[in-house]
This record gives structure tokens, C-alpha cells and sequence, in this order.
């Protein structure tokens, strides 16, 4: 998947989108999910143009990756959750990637369900 320069998050790092924001370094930037799918719902993103998990992993620089990292323990430390949180990214079509940007979500505030809602063709 080829990284697309115009994508939403992109246009949040350059602030042509405003975001509710959280947290923010040389690095990473995380903010508040517009269509949160919990009650705390963080999106942490790379500054850097990177589509996926393993193509950040596989480009970034060790600083850009070490940095991006401790920013999402930062984020997680700042939001203070004490009945723990879950960490989310999802990449492709498979794994239900929607924006072509890496991007880590942070779920937490309840209860939360399972990873994969179980159908009756995976049985």
C-alpha cells in the first residue's frame, strides 16, 4: 500500500484539519477520535509518511521509532488508566485499515469487548 500524501492525517500533521489534541512531539501526535468507538478513543500517528505498521518498522529511523513508541506510553500515562486500555492498529483491506497513514488506537473508559466478533463462517 503506497502512502497517500493527502490522506486525513496527514492533512492533521500539516494543521490543515484541526484535532482535538492530547499529545505531541518531534515525532508522534495523538488526538481524540472524531467517531470514537469507546469512551476514551486515542489515535496516536508518526509524523513521518508511513502507511502501515511493519512499513514504519521497516523505514523509519531507530529515533523515529524509539521516539513514536514513548509517545504512545506517554499518551497512555497522561490519560491515567487505571483499569487498563487496549492498543489497536490495523493495516489493509483484511485488517479493516480505513486511513492509508500508521496509526495506533488507544481504547479504554469500560469494559471492552472482544478483539473479533465471532461469525458462523469462521467456525
Amino acid at each position: 500500500m503506497s502512502y497517500n500524501e493527502n490522506n486525513v492525517f496527514a492533512k492533521i500533521i500539516r494543521n490543515e484539519i484541526p484535532c482535538n489534541k492530547v499529545y505531541e512531539d518531534d515525532y508522534c501526535l495523538a488526538f481524540h477520535d472524531v467517531n470514537p468507538a469507546a469512551p476514551i478513543h486515542i489515535l496516536v500517528i508518526p509524523k513521518g509518511p508511513y502507511s502501515s505498521f511493519d512499513n514504519f518498522c521497516s523505514n523509519g529511523s531507530s529515533d523515529e521509532i524509539s521516539s513514536f513508541f514513548k509517545g504512545v506510553s506517554n499518551v497512555i500515562t497522561k490519560l491515567n488508566l487505571p483499569n487498563g486500555y487496549r492498543i489497536i492498529t490495523n493495516s489493509g483491506i483484511d485488517g479493516c485499515q480505513t486511513v492509508n497513514h500508521f496509526h495506533i488506537h488507544i481504547l479504554a473508559g469500560e469494559r471492552l469487548g472482544p478483539l473479533v466478533v465471532q461469525d458462523n463462517h469462521h467456525k
